[in-house]
This record gives structure tokens, C-alpha cells and sequence, in this order.
């Protein structure tokens, strides 16, 4: 029985040493012929400008000179402009807003000077950019007729204008008070 174990031992840590030498059989044993110095890895990190995806990409612990700041934020849209549609628009309303698509819808509205008279406005963000065409309001107006149903009424262009450059002042206004902090 003592020479049954002992074989036994002796073909286990045969077979555990053949397979341990036929798996290094597929190492690649040899090196560079060259050798790095950990010096040049340094240098050549230094001239990436501290960025993580090369030149051009995300930016950590540093301003790029060619980037200017926009306004734009993970919402998808000019944040300035959005924060200065919601500013401007605030007396209205809101029938909803959405801050990715930038999209902003008012309810009706009327005033108590004008009962017979409301308003409703629509208004479209369309990039990142604070630019004089990066808003377009549509607005709409309604004229209680005399069955006490609202009926379309016309709607100036200049009040639409009016509505677009109060926008795009406020939001110049947030831009140069975020630029100041």
C-alpha cells in the first residue's frame, strides 16, 4: 500500500511539472531591443497639455485656449439661453419645458387689463451657441368673440422680435455675470 501512495505521488508531481513547463512553452521570454527610460514617458506626458485623450480632448486642470466658454452644459442646449427663456417667459405659465430637446411651450395667458386678450408662446432653443439665431419664438394670439369663443387674432412681428432680444439680452446679461465670478 506505502509503494501505491508513493507512486502515486511521484505521477501527480510529474504531471503538475510537465504541465507547469509546457505552459511557459507559449512566453514570449525576450524584450524590446530597445530600452525606455521612464525619463522620455515623463516628457512625452508633459507635452499632451494634461489631457487624457490627446490633443483636442477632455481637459482636466487646465483652460484650452481654443475653447471658448459657450454656455453649453449637459442639458443639450445654450445654457444661457435656456436659463434666460425661463427668466423672461417666467410671468407666463409654463405648459412645459424641456431642457435636452430645448424646448420651451407656454400655457394661455392673459392679463387683467386685457380679459378678452391671451397669449401663448413657443419658444425653440436651437444649439449650443449663444448666437442671435441660435432662439426662434412663435407666438400666438386668441380674441374672445362674442359667443365667448377664443378665435385666432394676428400676432405683430416686432412683439415676437421684442420677446427674441429680451432673451438674447438676459442671456448676455448670465454670461457676463458668470464670466466676472
Amino acid at each position: 500500500m506505502n509503494k501505491l501512495v508513493s507512486n502515486f505521488i511521484y505521477f501527480a508531481a510529474i504531471s503538475i511539472i510537465t504541465s507547469t513547463l509546457v505552459a511557459c512553452d507559449s512566453v514570449d521570454v525576450t524584450g524590446p531591443d530597445t530600452f525606455e527610460r521612464p525619463n522620455d514617458k515623463w516628457q512625452q506626458r508633459e507635452k499632451r497639455k494634461d489631457t487624457i485623450f490627446g490633443e483636442g480632448g477632455l481637459s482636466f486642470g487646465g483652460k484650452d485656449e481654443k475653447r471658448v466658454d459657450q454656455g453649453g452644459t449637459g442639458i443639450g442646449v445654450n445654457a444661457y439661453l435656456w436659463r434666460a427663456t425661463l427668466d423672461t417667459i417666467s410671468f407666463m405659465p409654463l405648459s412645459s419645458a424641456d431642457p435636452f430637446g430645448g424646448v420651451v411651450l407656454t400655457d394661455w395667458y392673459t392679463t387683467a387689463e386685457a380679459p378678452n386678450e391671451r397669449f401663448k408662446l413657443n419658444v425653440y432653443i436651437l444649439g449650443q451657441a449663444l448666437r442671435a439665431d441660435g432662439i426662434r419664438v412663435a407666438a400666438f394670439r386668441q380674441i374672445k368673440g362674442v359667443n365667448n369663443d377664443w378665435q385666432p387674432a394676428d400676432m405683430e412681428a416686432k412683439a415676437v422680435v421684442d420677446i427674441e432680444n429680451a432673451i438674447l439680452t438676459r442671456a448676455r446679461q448670465l454670461r457676463s455675470e458668470s464670466m466676472t465670478q
